[in-house]
């Protein structure tokens, strides 16, 4: 470990990231015969999002960018969201559309540096200030623009051990998302089997018979208000809630009101689109004392039936794989209302519903303090790299800081 002084720190480069990095795009023509491992890239500097192989012959890309491991990748659609990472060092062969442009780093660089960088609120800003275009999905932010962004940047041995810092707090954060995972596995196993076991009073009914499907209405980010009519947006049902929700992280003005599509309290929001099969259909149950506004990439079902109960088949292997033959996979994952409504339920009597629902729900909380321990550790991680970024503190007394 070097002994480094507060004078090393003195050697950081203020200069556009071109100093640190070249563009390095491999493009490659889509066979129609090959299949090709794709990737994404996730927001706010949650790494790769790994998809579904892709055969040549069903995607409409002629061309697809080579995404090799340890080089930096960011999406020129979703940069404005912070949708920027490095790769990891065995990621395997993978591939991406053009909108994935990839750089190779300086001889002076630690990838790993960049990959923390990635994750800051400046590196979020920067590539905000860089998007041009109409605004939403038309942003894009160019290779060439990003190239022009400034920042400070210490010399390599102060990189390295900021990493070193960092990837104590990141260890444990993955060790606590990994027995969150590891308990909701173990809450998935437990549907299936209690959902397959059937019994005496058991039924099954199509979701056209269990109960109605509703599309929802669209709205755009830029609806957003303080307060309001509380809406669901199909995104937010993979991030930011669970089986259930009583309250909305976001709201539209009133005055949109009489034209959404509102889930009522105990109705079910289902999100139809996603970035991969493994996701789409994920649901929540809406159980707060008001309507809310339902994105037009979710449906509404609306029952008789104990909505958690309806919330957690939607996570049990039961509806993973009986969906799979009913997804379409283009550029997203899409799952229709007339094929949803075609997916066999098992119903229980009320009862067993909802002691399937509270043994669900326990499990639940513990995942939920894991994942709040995991947030602690995650905002402290954030006040840490954000002083030794401004050098505030250096990196020899950082080692002493408890998180």
């Amino acid at each position: 470990m070097s002994d480094l002084t507060v004078d090393a720190q003195d050697e950081w480069v203020r200069a556009p990231l071109s100093r640190f990095l070249t563009l390095n795009v491999e493009v490659v023509d889509v066979e129609p015969d090959q299949t090709y491992p794709t990737v994404g890239v996730l927001n706010r500097g949650r790494g790769l999002l790994y998809r579904d192989p892709v055969a040549g012959s069903s995607t409409a890309y002629k061309k697809l960018n080579r995404i090799g491991p340890g080089v930096l990748v960011y999406s020129r659609l979703k940069a404005f969201e912070g949708a920027i990472t490095v790769t990891p060092d065995d990621l395997p062969e993978s591939f991406a559309s053009q909108e994935f442009p990839t750089f190779a780093f300086a001889s002076d660089v630690d990838p790993d540096f960049f990959r923390i960088l990635t994750t800051t609120q400046s590196m979020w800003h920067a590539l905000q200030g860089a998007s041009k275009g109409m605004g939403g999905r038309r942003e894009r932010v160019k290779p060439a623009d990003f190239l022009n962004i400034v920042m400070d940047i210490p010399p390599l041995p102060v990189q390295e051990r900021i990493v070193e810092i960092i990837n104590v707090v990141d260890e444990q954060v993955a060790a606590l998302e990994d027995e969150a995972d590891s308990l909701l596995a173990v809450r998935n196993a437990a549907l299936g089997d209690m959902l397959s076991r059937g019994g005496e009073g058991w039924l099954a009914a199509p979701l056209s018979e269990a109960g109605t499907l509703t599309r929802g209405r669209r709205f755009v980010k830029s609806d957003y208000v303080e307060s309001g009519l509380g809406c669901i947006h199909y995104g937010q049902i993979y991030t930011d809630y669970g089986a259930s929700a009583s309250r909305t992280v976001t709201y539209l003005p009133e005055s949109f009101r009489g034209s959404m599509r509102k889930a009522e309290p105990g109705d079910v929001v289902i999100a139809g689109t996603s970035e991969n099969i493994e996701d789409v259909g994920k649901a929540v149950a809406w159980l707060g004392d008001d309507d809310v506004a339902v994105h037009d990439d979710c449906f509404i079902f609306r029952h008789d039936l104990d909505p958690k109960f309806v919330s957690y088949f939607f996570a049990s292997p039961l509806f993973q794989h009986r969906k799979r033959q009913f997804t379409s996979v283009t550029k997203v994952v899409r799952i229709s209302a007339a094929n949803l409504k075609k997916i066999v339920m098992p119903v229980p009597p009320r009862e067993e519903q909802e002691r399937i629902s509270r043994i669900a729900s326990a499990v639940d909380a513990q995942v939920g303090a894991l994942r709040a321990e995991a947030e602690r550790l995650r905002q402290a991680r954030t006040v840490l790299l954000s002083r030794l970024l401004n050098r505030t503190i250096d990196v020899k007394s950082a080692e002493l800081l408890e998180v």
